[in-house]
């Protein structure tokens, strides 16, 4: 099963919660970790490696904490969560050195090649000023269909 870490939640939590309170200024690694019920310890650690890979600007002092490092319309939730977690491989396959015990036998490596280059492009798309909690249609009105991936 595809999963995000935890470390991985927390920064896109953190993220989302400073694009939208980008106008009262820095917010500290407390407050935020307040703000959720996070251990301010582990999202320290978050914003540092956010801070790192220039997703995010960090200010010292007595005003200082952190803000976007770009516009929230320009990072994507692929970066904060490569950020964190390294590169998204779904099987380790799809990695650089793509070679397992079944590379001689495999008849799925393309096929999950494309599921992964899928969910990245999901995820590429998806911009920290469009995560937002989105109010559940009620089940008379006709949903929007699901996005499909057709994989060939």
């Amino acid at each position: 099963m595809l999963k995000l870490t935890k470390k991985a939640d927390y920064a896109l939590m953190a993220m989302k919660h400073l694009a939208e309170n980008d106008d009262q200024g820095a917010h500290s690694a407390k407050d935020v970790a307040d703000a959720f019920g996070i251990p301010p310890e582990a999202l320290a650690k978050i914003l540092q490696r956010l801070a790192k890979a220039g997703l995010l600007h960090s200010q010292h002092g007595i005003n200082g904490g952190y803000t976007l490092g770009r516009p929230a319309h320009t990072i994507s939730a692929f970066e904060v969560i490569r950020a964190i977690d390294g590169p998204l491989f779904i099987t380790s396959c799809v990695t650089v050195r793509g070679e397992c015990d079944q590379s001689d036998r495999c008849n799925i490596r393309e096929p999950l090649r494309k599921v992964n280059e899928s969910i990245e492009a999901v995820l590429k798309r998806i911009k920290i000023s469009h995560m937002r909690e989105e109010p559940e249609e009620p089940a008379a009105e006709a949903a929007k269909p699901a996005e499909l991936v057709t994989i060939t």
